[in-house]
């Protein structure tokens, strides 16, 4: 996953100001409301995809640009481990800036799994832990039954 992992870098992500190639083209765009520049598009995506039970898009930021990879319908049981964490850490990061908390509940209701595979959301939810992308909430205490999830620069 190359998407901004330090504090800093999505710190850096979230202030800076989209540039466009084609500045007279773009600000035509959002005077028709077919683009806007207050960051509020990678939430949209990323809520999309979960509506429509959608692998996690794939954002890469280079130099003033982001390149963001949205795939088709794919069950999650063809989903690797990186589809599986990315998907694990766009919704507990989702989950934080709707004032929410990511839950193995939520997690599994993501990913459209039933409650006889909360041993699975678990699964993915370490890995996702391990790759230091989320971490638990440590205002609930240790119990794993009412654990809640943060995004690790939360």
């Amino acid at each position: 996953m190359n998407v901004a992992t330090t504090p800093e870098q999505i710190d850096l992500w979230r202030q800076s100001r989209s540039e466009s190639r084609n500045e007279r083209l773009a600000d035509l765009m959002r005077r028709m409301h077919i683009c806007e520049e207050k960051s509020s598009g990678i939430d949209r995506v990323v809520r999309a995809a979960e509506v429509y039970q959608l692998p996690a898009p794939d954002f890469r930021a280079g130099h003033r640009r982001t390149v963001v990879t949205i795939y088709g319908p794919k069950p999650f049981e063809d989903m690797d481990r990186n589809d599986r964490v990315r998907a694990c850490y766009q919704h507990c990061a989702l989950k934080w800036v709707m004032s929410e908390q990511m839950t193995n509940q939520s997690l599994r209701e993501r990913f459209r799994l039933g409650e006889q595979k909360a041993a699975i959301a678990s699964q993915v939810i370490a890995a996702t832990i391990e790759a230091r992308l989320i971490k638990p909430d440590e205002s609930v205490g240790g119990s794993r039954k009412f654990a809640r999830y943060l995004p690790f620069w939360a």
